[in-house]
């Protein structure tokens, strides 16, 4: 039990968006965010990557409460990928991504060869190496979103918080990117996410958590938690579940 919340409530200028929820995120596994459009998936997300602050009940890691815990050492533990990042001006690829390893450089921030090696790898990984001497403010959205991707996986973190990590990509990238996950999570690393396409998340994940109005609905293995009482009271969705021909999962059709 490394991740979890109890009686957690977060939100924004004295409003709560997460209400009393407790929870503990698997270890070892893919686990997808779901729900509508502002049902606290992202407050969530932020509360457990300590960028809010709970208004009450705790977050710990490790059995500790997060807040207590050295900013230092919780970089090497947990690496977010916000929604939205800023466009930076005047830095290239191979710079951006650099900014990953920040929790180990040290005082000085002198990259070692160690460092390079892994820069290059999360840049191989998510397919921008040929764009490293490019900058960041000339590429497209869906390369921007690849590039802090890269940046969070040379953070070497056990745990990837990513909220929307498909953002701004095409459908092939977003494949690729799911298949990434696959093999980051077969190699050991706990992967919470936040996605909109439930039958995506249903193929990739392993747990599925479902919100609405701030608080879980239900969460489980993708066969317990796909059905079609869940997407009617929580989607407003009128579907049938039948299988995945490829990946053999639930999938939903909308009627």
């Amino acid at each position: 039990m490394s991740l979890s919340t109890h009686n957690l409530s977060v939100g924004y200028h004295d409003k709560a968006i997460v209400k009393d929820v407790s929870l503990i995120i698997p270890d070892g596994k893919i686990v997808a965010l779901l729900g509508p459009n502002g049902c606290g998936k992202s407050t969530l997300l932020k509360a457990m990557s300590r960028i809010l602050s709970p208004m009450e009940g705790e977050i710990h890691w490790q059995g500790k409460n997060l807040l207590t815990e050295p900013s230092r050492y919780l970089a090497t533990q947990l690496a977010l990928l916000p929604q939205t990042q800023p466009i930076p001006e005047g830095i290239k690829v191979k710079d951006l991504v650099a900014y990953g390893r920040s929790p180990y450089t040290g005082f000085w921030g002198r990259l070692t060869t160690d460092d390079n090696k892994v820069i290059q790898d999360a840049m191989d990984k998510v397919g921008v190496a040929e764009l490293a001497e490019q900058l960041v403010s000339e590429l497209s959205g869906g390369q921007r979103q690849r590039v802090w991707l890269a940046m969070t996986l040379a953070q070497d973190t056990p745990y990837l918080l990513l909220d929307e990590p498909t953002t701004y990509m095409d459908l092939s990238h977003q494949v690729e990117l799911m298949e990434l996950f696959k093999t980051l999570n077969d190699a050991g690393k706990t992967i919470v996410t936040v996605l909109h396409d439930i039958n995506q998340a249903a193929r990739y994940c392993d747990h599925l958590i479902v919100m609405k109005d701030g608080e879980i609905i239900t969460q489980g293995e993708p066969e317990t938690v796909l059905t079609k009482d869940m997407l009617k009271s929580v989607f407003s969705l009128n579907a049938q579940i039948h299988q995945d021909p490829i990946a053999k999962t639930p999938m939903c059709v909308v009627e």
